[in-house]
Parts: C-alpha cells; structure tokens; sequence
C-alpha cells in the first residue's frame, strides 16, 4: 500500500504525521450552490422564512462548521484557525456560499472550507425545506489554495 498517505504499510488508517514540517500561512477558498424555487428564494431574500433569518443563521453554521472539522472528517488534524469569512450570495436561482479559511499551521484548511460551505448550504436547505423540498446542492468545490508546498487554483487546474 505505498504512496497511499492516509494508509500505513500493512494497510491500516492513520493521521499524517506533519510533525517535521514547517509552519506556514496557509488559505483556501470553497465555493457551492443551493439552487431553489423562486417562492423559497423570495422567503429567503425578503426575510419571511418561518424558521427566521436563514442566512444569518446558515453564516453562523458554516463558521461554527469549520471550527469542528476535524472532529467530522477522519483523519483530519485539528487546527488553530485564523480566520473563517463565509459569503453568501443570492442570485436567480438560489445562494452561492464561498468560504474563505486560514491559519498558520503545519498543514492545510481546504476541508475546512469545504465543510464551512456543506453546513452552510445544509442548514439553507433545512431551514427553508418546508418551502421547497425540491433544493438541490451543487458543485461544491475547492476554488484555490495558498501556503505549503504549493499554490493552487481551480483556474490553472487541467
């Protein structure tokens, strides 16, 4: 099982050590979709959603969502974040979330935006379910990442 990170040589699952490298400023930018129904988008923009302000409320959870991310995804090391930003942006067809996570860390934030973005558009989709149980969430992605041993954006990926 060589060249598998996240197995040892028998096989077995473990954490990556990054113990012997070096701390650096690390960032990552995620984006994704909930695509809605124009009444739920209406609910949503003009604040009239039974269950309150969904996307104060889908703000807050994506924050708090990142925070805890290591505590969700296996094998993800918990880190000291520095900053967690989470836009969310109403368009035609429903809310755009971008989170933007960093730190100064030994290793990168990219699950850390990528969750802040899931639990976002999870929670618009539970607070707004009774108006549209037909949402769907969609391409949720990593959009760049900076620090470590390289750079990368989802522009130059081939």
């Amino acid at each position: 099982m060589t060249g598998l990170t996240h197995l040892d040589a028998s096989g077995a699952a473990h954490m990556v050590d990054v113990g012997g490298k070096p701390a650096t400023t690390r960032q990552a930018v995620a984006t994704g979709h909930i695509a809605m129904s124009p009444a739920a988008l209406a609910a949503i923009r003009d604040g009239t959603a039974k269950k309150g302000d969904v996307i104060a409320v889908a703000r807050v959870a994506g924050i708090m969502a990142a925070k805890r991310t290591s505590d969700l995804i296996p094998l993800c090391h918990p880190l000291p974040l520095t900053r967690v930003a989470l836009d969310l942006d109403l368009d035609d067809r429903g809310v755009t979330a971008t989170a933007t996570t960093a730190t100064d860390a030994k290793t990168g934030v990219e699950m850390e935006a990528l969750t802040a973005v899931s639990v976002a558009l999870l929670t618009i989709y539970d607070m707004a379910k009774a108006l549209d149980k037909t949402m769907v969430i969609e391409t949720i992605r990593l959009i760049e990442k900076t620090g470590g041993k390289a750079d990368w954006r989802a522009d130059d990926a081939g």
